[in-house]
């Protein structure tokens, strides 16, 4: 069989060797449209040798990397016999040729849940870290990154920083306090606006009657910055990024702003997936407020800001960046 990855096919030499099954040990990162790529491909090799194939995969995360687990078992017929979970560890003993269980196949967005928390998770254990911290705007991005810190940590282990502005509107506080208390964890208000004058004033002789613009809305995300870093280095915390993937993409986050911290946690996730995933938390009972998953996104640094000033809407944006990135 033709395989792109290899001069000499492996299992064409193996194969020579008159096995009576194929044992695959194997590390194989989680991407949430792999599963059934991988099934299709052992069982086309399954068939190919007229063998059964064995497939161990690593669970847990290493890094940047996600591994989901999901070991198989595939009879001589390239049937699918046996499937462990994914995203745990699990121990199976299999009768040969028996059909044992098969997992239910999960939707997208619980997949990228399931992905993300395993992702923090072993981030944390295996560096040694217990404590996670995070600014919680109000908006949908650092509303998931909170939730799913919470699960993959417990709600004793994060804290919340909740940082208005002159530009905050009332319910982006009051949806931020509201999905603090529904998790369970503790926060504290540090508003930035003294300390955002502060640095107009030392700045006004240099940047005199020059209009308010980009420089002063970045100010502010890094003003957030310094408070967010200076509480992770008294208090032992890990400063979690809630940037995602579309704004990343395009430049929409702050370089020593909003995009400080150890882990980005949904720098691999785009912005409508990010909803998906909400939307997938809330199915049965209202984790994150319904008013911050309803409301415009909006960086709240200027009067009246939206995100659809600069950018184009989500679903549309997200499928060029898609094509682009992921499709080159």
């Amino acid at each position: 069989q033709q395989n792109p990855l290899y001069r000499h096919c492996p299992m064409e030499e193996l194969n020579q060797l008159d096995p009576d099954m194929m044992l695959n040990i194997a590390a194989s990162p989680f991407d949430f449209k792999h599963a059934a790529d991988r099934k299709r491909v052992l069982s086309e090799n399954a068939r190919t040798y007229q063998l059964p194939i064995y497939y161990c995969n690593q669970v847990g995360a290493q890094t940047e990397l996600i591994f989901d687990g999901g070991s198989l078992v595939m009879n001589a017929a390239g049937d699918l016999l046996e499937e462990l979970p994914y995203f745990e560890e699990s121990i199976r003993l299999v009768q040969h040729e028996k059909i044992g269980t098969i997992q239910e196949a999960l939707p997208e967005a619980a997949l990228v849940h399931d992905a993300l928390v395993v992702g923090v998770r072993d981030y944390f254990h295996k560096m040694g870290f217990k404590k996670a911290i995070l600014g919680l705007s109000g908006g949908v991005d650092s509303a998931l990154v909170m939730v799913l810190a919470v699960r993959a940590l417990g709600a004793e282990n994060v804290h919340a920083l909740l940082l208005p502005s002159a530009y905050s509107s009332d319910h982006s506080l009051s949806d931020a306090r509201d999905l603090a208390n529904n998790l369970g964890c503790s926060y504290d208000e540090v508003p930035i606006q003294s300390t955002f004058d502060s640095f107009q004033s030392t700045l006004s002789p240099f940047f005199k009657d020059l209009p308010f613009g980009l420089a002063e809305e970045n100010l502010q995300a890094r003003t957030r910055g310094v408070l967010l870093m200076a509480f992770s280095n008294k208090f032992g915390y890990i400063l979690l990024n809630t940037t995602n993937k579309s704004e990343a993409a395009v430049g929409y986050g702050t370089l020593y702003g909003d995009m400080c911290g150890g882990l980005a946690v949904l720098g691999d996730v785009y912005k409508t997936q990010v909803y998906a995933v909400c939307d997938w938390i809330n199915r049965e009972t209202e984790v994150i407020p319904k008013n911050i998953l309803t409301k415009a996104p909006s960086a709240e640094l200027r009067p009246g800001q939206k995100d659809s000033d600069s950018l184009p809407e989500y679903a549309l944006l997200d499928s060029l960046l898609e094509e682009y990135i992921e499709g080159e």
